[in-house]
């Protein structure tokens, strides 16, 4: 019944900045953490950031640390990652993904049982 939909994603230079949005559509926004995840080829998928259910604690990879913000707009029912100071490195596919998990496995793609499609990010000059 829910469904989650990633959009944002483009080619920037390095050093530029993109905003991806995660919108639920069929179901309510509330009382689930969001979380994203990119996949790079030839790469496991990792996880970047994670929100908790009342926007006030956000999580962060070390890699994105400082220049990654995760946000969500519970009327929107929309989520937002806002990139800045992007590298070649954060090249990937990213995926937003809904769930319910406890605070020691939020790092774990198992804890999330909602995924959109994934948007496309590429840095490059």
């Amino acid at each position: 019944d829910v469904q989650l939909q990633a959009s944002g994603g483009g080619l920037v230079q390095p050093g530029g900045t993109l905003r991806l949005s995660c919108a639920a559509s069929g179901s309510t926004f509330r009382n689930y953490a969001i979380a994203w995840f990119r996949q790079a080829p030839g790469k496991e998928r990792e996880w970047v950031s994670a929100i908790r259910t009342d926007g006030a604690y956000t999580y962060y990879a070390d890699p994105v640390k400082g220049r990654f913000t995760l946000s969500r707009d519970t009327a929107r029912k929309t989520a937002y990652l806002q990139m800045n100071n992007l590298t070649p490195e954060d090249t990937a596919v990213y995926y937003c993904a809904r769930g319910r998990p406890i605070l020691s496995q939020i790092r774990n793609p198992g804890s999330y049982s909602d995924w959109g499609l994934g948007t496309q990010v590429t840095v490059s000059s």
